[in-house]
C-alpha cells in the first residue's frame, strides 16, 4: 500500500534548496499562530492556525474545537482546502451542520436517547427524531473552548479545554475535557481527546470533518474517490440508523472496502437494504485491529485526479463512513458553494453507535481514576 511521507513541493522548493536542507540535517519547524474570530455565546472565539513547511496547514476554531480547514498540495503542487464548512464563525453558529466539529459527550446515535448505568437510567435530548445524536442538543460542538496552551516546533500544537458539568445534556458526572491538535512536517494532523470524570459516565469523542480531496466545492464531488477500510464486518442499522447489534460480514457486497474501490460503486445501490436505510453510506465499520493503544489504520481515501491521499488512523475500534446524505443544497458553504449529497465524505473514528445499549459492543464507560483517551490522525500526502 502507498506509504504517506513528507510531501515534496518541487514547484516551490528547488532540488538544490531541498538538498541543502537535507544535507544540513535541519528540521523545518511547524508554526502555531492565533487570531480573533468573533464572538459566540457571549465569549470571544479565536482561530488557531497550524502550518508546516510542506504546504499543509490547519485552522481550528475555539468554537466547537472545530477543524475549520485542512489545506494541502496536489500532485501539481496546487494547495487547496479539502474540508467542507464555512468561511467564518457566523456560519458555524447560525447554521450548525457538524462540519469539522469535536462531537461529544457521545458521538453518533443513542437509541431513544436513553442508557442505563449502575442501575440508573438517563434520558438525553432527542435531537435526531427518536434518537440522541452527537451529544444531544447543545453538545461540545456548540461550546466555546479555552486555549490551554499552544506552541511551534517540530510539531505545532494547540490544547483546548472544556468542562462539562454534572447533568449536562442529561449525562452523569462532571467531565473535564481537552482536545489537542498537532501538525508535523510529514503532514500528520493529530487529534487527541482526553476526559476525566468524577462519577461513572459514558464518553465517545471524535472529529466530524467532511472531506473532498479534490478541494471543497469541487464540482465532481467525492463519488469517484477510492476508499479502503480494513474491516471484515460492519454494524447494520434499523430504519432509525441504530445498530441492530449484529456484526455483518462485508464480503461480496457494497460494504466491502478491504481493497480500494470507488464510492460511486455502491452509494446509490438500492438493491442493498442498508444503503436504502442510510440514504447512502452512514454506517459504522468494525475495524479488524479493534481497540488499540497506538493509532492504527482506519481508512484510506484517495482522489486519483488530484493525487491527494488521506489516511485516517485511530486507537478506537470503529469508524463511521458517511457520504453527506443529508446535504441537500439548502445551505451555502465556503465560497458560496452549495453542498449536496456525495460532495463530501466523513470518516469518524469512534466507539460503536449505541454501545451503551449493546453489551456486546466495546464499552464506552468511563470511571473516576480511569480517564478516557482517544488518539486519531488525519495524514495528508500526495500519490504521484
Amino acid at each position: 500500500m502507498h506509504k504517506a511521507g513528507i510531501i515534496a513541493l518541487k514547484s516551490t522548493l528547488s532540488r538544490g534548496a531541498m538538498g541543502a536542507v537535507m544535507a544540513a540535517g535541519a528540521a523545518l519547524a511547524a508554526e502555531a499562530s492565533r487570531a480573533p474570530a468573533g464572538t459566540a455565546n457571549g465569549a470571544a472565539v479565536e482561530t488557531i492556525t497550524l502550518s508546516n513547511g510542506q504546504g499543509v496547514s490547519a485552522k481550528i476554531l475555539t468554537y466547537g474545537a472545530t477543524l475549520q480547514s485542512l489545506s494541502g498540495p496536489d500532485k501539481a503542487g496546487k494547495v487547496a482546502d479539502v474540508l467542507l464548512g464555512y468561511d467564518d464563525l457566523k456560519g458555524y453558529v447560525e447554521h450548525p451542520n457538524y462540519y469539522g466539529v469535536t462531537v461529544g459527550r457521545y458521538a453518533n446515535r443513542i437509541a431513544g436517547g436513553k442508557f442505563s448505568l449502575d442501575g440508573k437510567t438517563y434520558q438525553l435530548p432527542l435531537n435526531d427524531k427518536v434518537n440522541s445524536l452527537h451529544g444531544g442538543g447543545k453538545g461540545f460542538d456548540k461550546q466555546v473552548w479555552t486555549v490551554v496552551s499552544m506552541k511551534s516546533g517540530p510539531k505545532a500544537s494547540v490544547v483546548l479545554g472544556l468542562t462539562s458539568p454534572e447533568g449536562d445534556a442529561g449525562y452523569p458526572g462532571k467531565l473535564d475535557v481537552t482536545v489537542t491538535y498537532t501538525l508535523d512536517e510529514a503532514g500528520n494532523l493529530g487529534i487527541v481527546f482526553d476526559a476525566k470524570t468524577d462519577k461513572p459516565t459514558i464518553v465517545n469523542m471524535t472529529n466530524h470533518a467532511i472531506f473532498n480531496l479534490a478541494g471543497e466545492g469541487a464540482p465532481e464531488g467525492t463519488v469517484n474517490h477510492l476508499l479502503t477500510i480494513p474491516a471484515k464486518a460492519f454494524t447494520p442499522v434499523d430504519v432509525h440508523l441504530i445498530p441492530t447489534g449484529e456484526l455483518k460480514p462485508v464480503e461480496g457486497g457494497v460494504f466491502d472496502f478491504r481493497m480500494p474501490r470507488r464510492v460511486a460503486d455502491g452509494i446509490r445501490d438500492g438493491r442493498d437494504p442498508q444503503i436504502v436505510a442510510g440514504h447512502g453510506y452512514d454506517h459504522n465499520f468494525a475495524l479488524d485491529k479493534g481497540l488499540t493503544k497506538v493509532p492504527g489504520l482506519a481508512a484510506r481515501l484517495e482522489d486519483p485526479q488530484s493525487g491527494r491521499v488521506l489516511d485516517v488512523l485511530t486507537t478506537e475500534p470503529g469508524v463511521q463512513f458517511y457520504t453527506g446524505n443529508f446535504l441537500d443544497g439548502s445551505l451555502l458553504g465556503k465560497g458560496s458553494h452549495l453542498y449536496r449529497m456525495g460532495d463530501g465524505i466523513a470518516l469518524e473514528p469512534q466507539k460503536f453507535p449505541d454501545a451503551p445499549n449493546k453489551p456486546s459492543f466495546v464499552s464506552a464507560r468511563v470511571d473516576p481514576g480511569k480517564p478516557y483517551h482517544h488518539e486519531m490522525i488525519y495524514r495528508l500526502s500526495v500519490k504521484r
